[in-house]
């Protein structure tokens, strides 16, 4: 077996992009990889705009002794303004552009209206209310990366660019096989010795979840000659395939010898708990991750090996996965591999699931976390340990 740190390491030595770039409607480019920067082609605000809804005037031409300003215009959001006569004010509503000649913008609270005039009460400084033409963002500014997942506020972002259209990375195409004879689709009814396939649906949701082209080739019996005809057709329709089942050391696991097979294998057996039978290699130009059978296993070791491999085939930067230290309240021995607890945390600490069993799905959903214990390091109550909130690996 290899260390966790060392499969990562050699994941990452072989992941490289295996997508190209192409135009998408800026409505459907959340959760895409944005294929270029993102340069502002103009400033935002375009112009010196009002943030309150008041007055508009010269600081200069109001005094202690005048208080007292005649209206020369009323100036609303996305009308141009005149300018501003001198020894007047405007009326003025948020986000309207300021009139040539005034520097300051004075709250209506602060004022008294009359029917062709405005009593200034109380005024601020020079440029009191005003928002100023490129305080958000200067034209020329390189406002997002290539590379970043876009969220909907860079969305907004770049609409208030106005882009209508942008260049992202083409979605990852992951080939999905089941294998197991045991496996029954939900939906159908099972007989002794079947169980539904709760795998292929936890990551498939998880694959789509990150972004990803979900190509579902369902579920393949244990059969060599079935295993070999479905990954061939996989490796010509995926960048990559993922294979659940059939690469530990069983007799009727026959993924490993498939993939040697038609491919190559780089890596097989990590020491991580749940997960160990974890396998990585290539058949024909597809990737390959061979994860575990037991849903748990099949989990951790998507999210703690497979994930940034995908990421980076996909182009994405940025994703690195930042424990945080909580307190332990409980006490566990230590093994040989370094092993993933489903926890729950709050502010007192970290308690964890009763079942760690690689079969007990039910322990993912009642948690919110992942505590990390390190190899042959025994977990102590009430000390810190390593904790990895389910929001970072989504």
């Amino acid at each position: 077996m290899i260390s966790v740190s060392d499969a990562l390491a050699r994941l990452q030595k072989h992941s490289s992009l295996r997508v190209s770039a192409e135009q998408c409607d800026l409505k459907q480019s959340t959760g895409r990889v944005l294929a270029s920067d993102i340069v502002a082609p103009l400033n935002v605000p375009p112009a010196d705009n009002s943030a309150m809804d008041g007055y508009a005037l010269r600081r200069g031409d109001w005094s202690d002794t005048n208080h007292t300003l005649p209206l020369s215009q009323r100036i609303t959001a996305g009308t141009p303004p005149k300018p501003l006569e001198e020894g007047t004010a405007a009326r003025i509503f948020t986000g309207a552009e300021i009139p040539q000649g005034a520097d300051v913008v004075v709250m209506q609270e602060n004022c008294s209206a009359g029917e062709n005039n405005v009593k200034i009460n109380q005024i601020g400084p020079l440029g009191s209310n005003i928002r100023p033409k490129g305080q958000d963002i200067r034209s020329g500014d390189t406002v997002l990366q290539a590379g970043q997942r876009l969220r909907p506020q860079d969305i907004g972002l770049i609409a208030s660019l106005g882009f209508a259209t942008i260049d992202v990375m083409q979605r990852l195409k992951v080939a999905l096989v089941s294998t197991g004879s045991e496996l029954v689709k939900p939906g159908r009814s099972i007989r002794p010795g079947q169980i539904y396939n709760s795998n292929h649906y936890m990551l498939d949701s998880l694959l789509r979840v990150w972004g990803f082209e979900v190509v579902d080739f369902g579920i393949t019996e244990d059969s060599p000659a079935a295993l070999k005809k479905v990954m061939a057709s996989a490796s010509e329709s995926a960048d990559v395939i993922i294979t659940t089942g059939g690469v530990s050391v069983g007799e009727e696991d026959h993924v490993k010898a498939v993939v040697e097979e038609l491919g190559q294998l780089d890596l097989w057996r990590v020491a991580i708990k749940p997960g160990k039978p974890f396998a990585f290699g290539r058949v024909g130009d597809a990737a390959f991750l061979g994860l575990p059978g037991n849903p748990v296993s099949a989990w951790v070791t998507l999210l703690v090996l497979g994930r940034d491999f995908l990421f980076d085939c996909q182009g994405s930067r940025g994703h690195s996965i930042v424990p945080i230290k909580q307190k332990a309240l409980f006490e566990q021995n230590a093994c040989g591999r370094e092993v993933y607890i489903r926890v729950k945390y709050t502010d007192v600490g970290v308690e964890p699931f009763p079942q760690q069993s690689s079969g007990a799905l039910s322990s993912t959903v009642w948690g919110n976390a992942l505590a990390v214990q390190k190899p042959d390091v025994d977990i102590k109550q009430g000390e810190l340990v390593d904790v990895i909130p389910y929001s970072q690996f989504y």
